[in-house]
């Protein structure tokens, strides 16, 4: 049943609530819970309120009566359940404000802060929850895998795109064919991309989804993962232990992650990354940006859009990169 990694961490009367309402899980964005207020679903860029009776209504025609309204204690069912019932065991999380499910489905967190020296300690008094719903996507990096190809090797590729439109999951499909290997159509011929050795940096756990260090998600068979580590130290770490032919990293625009982006390329890996942005000229304009991409290491650049959903591929610029 879809949506089961995020019903089973749920109060049981919330569970038969969403399970009634019947939502599109293909379609599912978000459930945002909230103490005292009411419960909101986010779906195929609609917002919803919850009520009690199991239905899902726009949210003009919410403001009646039994709408589901989360009682803090639910709250503090839903954090002993995804905690295992040891809070303790998992400050990192905390600090962070996020926790990973089964299935790569994200859970934000916020409260009161506990901050020491300037820098957050860890959250308590949890009152506010945003579960967003991963979707595992096989096939959908299909489609332009062979254009991030040439000469029968991987192209240095930055995948753009603003927030929500998909493409940490462009990316995780990608992967998984790098890993594999796929058939692709050259020249009219039809070609063998044999699988590539991949090391993955997921700092937020959001490409693998994994538990006790194991992917849930399948990112192939030649794919190292590394989970919860940022992504310059990460990077690091795979050139020093696993030797990977490609390094694949979401979300990249630190001047940390352009230093390590920058040695693993000059130690002959591919790099497959993605940042925010709605188009090449934008990324421009950021000065950490800037300087980095004047050096012309990315080949290609795959803008997405939600214009005919999540992952829609704009449009893929090439560009050639110099040795560095």
């Amino acid at each position: 049943m879809q949506g089961t990694e995020i019903l089973k961490v749920l109060p049981e009367s919330m569970a038969d609530a969403i399970k009634k309402a019947g939502p599109d899980w293909e379609r599912a964005e978000e459930i945002r819970i909230r103490a005292k207020r009411p419960l909101l679903f986010y779906m195929n860029n609609e917002e919803y309120v919850l009520k009690r009776e199991g239905v899902l209504v726009q949210p003009e025609r919410g403001r009646s009566n039994n709408c589901y309204i989360t009682a803090p204690e639910e709250i503090e069912k839903i954090i002993d359940k995804i905690s295992g019932h040891s809070l303790y065991a998992y400050q990192d999380e905390l600090r962070q404000g996020f926790f990973t499910l089964e299935g790569g489905h994200r859970v934000g967190i916020l409260g009161k802060a506990v901050t020491e020296e300037g820098k957050i300690k860890t959250l308590k008094y949890l009152s506010f929850l945003n579960i967003r719903i991963a979707h595992e996507k096989k096939g959908c990096g299909m489609e332009i895998a062979s254009r991030l190809v040439k000469e029968k090797r991987p192209c240095h590729t930055l995948i753009l795109s603003p927030p929500g439109c998909g493409k940490t999951t462009l990316l995780r499909d990608l992967i998984r064919l790098f890993s594999d290997g796929f058939d692709y159509e050259e020249h009219q011929k039809r070609c063998w991309f044999p699988g590539r050795s991949i090391g993955v940096v997921d700092e937020r756990s959001e490409i693998g989804a994994s538990i006790r260090g194991i992917p849930t998600n399948d990112l192939g068979m030649r794919t190292d993962l590394l989970d919860g580590c940022p992504k310059a130290e990460g990077i690091f770490l795979l050139l020093r232990s696993m030797a990977p032919e490609m390094i694949a990293v979401d979300e990249i625009g630190s001047e940390k992650d352009f230093f390590a982006i920058k040695k693993a390329v000059n130690s002959g890996c591919t790099i497959f990354a993605t940042a925010h942005g709605s188009s090449f000229s934008e990324l421009e304009k950021k000065p950490v940006f800037a300087s980095f991409l004047k050096e012309n290491i990315f080949e290609r650049y795959v803008l997405l859009s939600g214009r005919r959903g999540k992952g829609t591929v704009e449009k893929i610029e090439t560009r050639e990169a110099d040795s560095i």
